[in-house]
């Protein structure tokens, strides 16, 4: 029931429209989320998480999550991250996908909403390490829609598959339309 009053909101309400699928038996991934310009993403993410019916998942500092507010990251799928002295934070997430029967973490490479020429590779080491496919999402402000691409295994060489994952990408506009990610030719 959740999950048509969060389709009748996104869809009919708001406009918006959805291409590709997911696969809900997929219960371990890494979400890139692109482009990520404006906080706006956030709710687009929290009404595709509903309309998908699946949770997802995204990490913080531990210091986050305390009372009461810890209770709210929680249920909006938040795990404290905690890092310890001599590990990094893709061992650090890696763990918690390790200790967890599902966890779909969503997370937006560029790594700022202002515009960037290159992507951050933490979302990439980070589903290496953990042994899960990567999962392309566009949330495309200019045609209004989110795009769910196929999941996509890593095969080691870094550089040919952030080129195959970018063409997911292409066309896609922000709802800041200049800090739109654009791919390299």
């Amino acid at each position: 029931m959740k999950q048509k009053i969060y389709q009748f909101i996104f869809f009919t309400l708001l406009g918006w429209k959805q291409e590709g699928t997911f696969d809900k038996n997929l219960k371990k991934c890494v979400f890139i989320v692109v482009p990520h310009t404006s906080w706006y993403d956030f709710f687009i993410g929290v009404m595709t998480r509903g309309v998908l019916g699946i949770d997802i998942n995204w990490v913080g500092k531990k210091e986050l999550f305390i009372f009461p507010f810890n209770y709210y990251f929680s249920w909006m799928g938040g795990t404290p991250l905690n890092r310890q002295k001599n590990e990094n934070k893709v061992d650090s997430i890696a763990k918690i996908f390790h200790q967890k029967e599902a966890f779909r973490l969503a997370i937006a490479p560029e790594g700022t909403r202002k515009k960037v020429e290159q992507w951050k590779s933490g979302f990439y080491y980070i589903a290496q390490k953990a042994n899960v496919p990567i999962v392309p999402v566009a949330f495309d402000w200019g045609r209004k829609t989110i795009i769910v691409s196929e999941p996509f295994y890593s095969t080691s060489n870094y550089e040919e598959d952030v080129k195959i994952l970018e063409k997911n990408f292409e066309g896609v506009i922000g709802k800041k339309k200049e800090f739109s990610y654009k791919l390299k030719k």
